[in-house]
């Protein structure tokens, strides 16, 4: 497999049509994720428990669904199914301003909705991992999630201001229209991919629910991948539970300064996922993936340190935040291309569900470490803590097994026949 193969957007329509249509429901997901919150508290006056139900509601399905969505994904074509949640997502949030026209808008209503948007959101994107590798050669997959990757990360920067926009503009029910809309211009988009997907493959014997858990533990580099995604998110929950108190309260930054630090993040997620297949063709893989690694994991170790307040301490932060994004965008490129390409592929969306529920599930435990850590000791001491567990999370992905891969085909070659192990194998180095 290259690592690079440029012009796929280009030269294959049918990969177009979809990136266009996935662009346009991750657009929808992270609109969503602040316009109903938005509803709540301008329209219905909904105090923080009001808003905290509807995005508890938002996040529950990542606890839930995955296992079973991938178990049941994997027996099925993944478009029709993604075109199908896509739908479910349109005319759940219809449902809103139905509702607010009718004077029947309240906060179990908006719950509901959040729910049933939620649930939808994880069939859809553990389908779109299984279902691309279908739909491209195995040369261009990294650069069709190059492709993707780019398009959610800026979803995810431009999101909420959009929604914020057209809260304004509109009103926060129309808005919360458009955005339905949004979703079925992206059913069509991911409908208008005519090449044709295969058949599911036939089990020769019925496999469990918790199969996709087993392949995971099994795989060397699933293993791997899905320890550092899990480490790494939750300790950035307590740091990020702590960098508020830590730089707003303790500091004195104004929420606007703050607000721009955090967002340089998402400029340099967006640089790194497309500078990530020319990073991997110059160093290898495994070293480009380790160097983006140093990036995401490491740099936020100065944090705790820095001096300063105001205008000098929000650059700073920045700074800091725009060299780790680049880290973060680039590695969970060559992530997601890596895992697609070791997985059994006839179990993309078995291992997808089980790699979720792990990285969603340890997030409410490092809200709730985050928050015993800063009450304890202090603001400074949690961010510390969270981004010493952050750095800690690299670990499983710097063996020599992994660092020394030339390209993402050379871990399907290694786990079809593995190498005698060595002390360095064993061992992060």
């Amino acid at each position: 497999m290259k690592v690079t193969n440029p012009g796929l957007l280009r030269r294959n329509r049918d990969f177009r049509r979809f990136w266009a249509g996935h662009t346009i429901s991750v657009a929808g997901t992270h609109i969503s994720a602040v316009a109903l919150p938005l509803l709540a508290t301008l329209v219905l006056d909904a105090g923080s428990t009001g808003v905290a139900a509807i995005a508890t509601a938002a996040y529950l399905p990542n606890l839930l669904l995955p296992l079973l969505a991938g178990h049941w994904l994997e027996k099925r074509r993944r478009r029709k199914v993604m075109i199908g949640a896509d739908l479910v997502r349109a005319a759940a949030l219809t449902a809103v301003p139905v509702a607010y026209a009718a004077g029947a808008l309240s906060i179990p209503v908006l719950v509901a909705v959040a729910l049933v948007v939620g649930a939808a959101g994880v069939v859809f994107e553990i389908g779109s991992f299984a279902y691309v590798p279908s739909l491209v050669d195995e040369d261009d997959l990294a650069a069709a999630n190059r492709a993707t990757q780019g398009s959610t990360t800026a979803a995810m920067v431009a999101g909420p201001g959009l929604a914020g926009g057209l809260a304004q503009l509109v009103g926060p029910a129309a808005a919360v229209l458009l955005d339905a809309l949004s979703y079925v211009a992206g059913a069509l988009g991911v409908a208008g991919a005519r090449r044709p997907e295969p058949a599911p493959p036939q089990e020769e014997k019925p496999t469990g629910l918790l199969e996709g858990l087993r392949l995971l533990a099994a795989n060397p580099f699933l293993r791997a991948l899905t320890s550092h995604a899990m480490i790494y998110n939750g300790a950035s929950q307590i740091f990020t539970v702590n960098l508020v108190v830590f730089a707003v309260t303790d500091r004195g930054l104004s929420a606007g300064l703050f607000g721009l630090a955090l967002s340089a993040a998402g400029a340099g997620a967006f640089l790194g996922t497309m500078a990530a297949l020319r990073l991997a063709g110059r160093l290898g893989y495994g070293r480009a993936f380790a160097v983006s690694l140093t990036l995401s994991t490491g740099t936020p170790l100065f944090i705790a340190a820095l001096p300063g307040d105001g205008t000098a301490l929000a650059a700073s932060l920045a700074l800091i935040q725009f060299v780790s994004g680049l880290g973060l965008g680039s590695a969970n490129t060559l992530s997601v291309t890596l895992r697609q390409v070791v997985a059994p592929r006839g179990s993309l969306a078995r291992t997808q569900g089980g790699y979720r529920l792990f990285i969603y599930g340890v997030l409410p435990l490092g809200a709730v470490l985050g928050g015993l850590v800063g009450r304890i000791f202090d603001s400074r001491t949690g961010v510390a803590v969270g981004t010493v567990g952050m750095a800690l999370s690299a670990l499983p992905m710097l063996t020599r097994r992994i660092r020394t891969l030339s390209g993402p085909q050379d871990a399907r070659t290694s786990v079809a026949a593995p190498a005698p192990p060595t002390a360095a194998d064993a061992q992060p180095s």
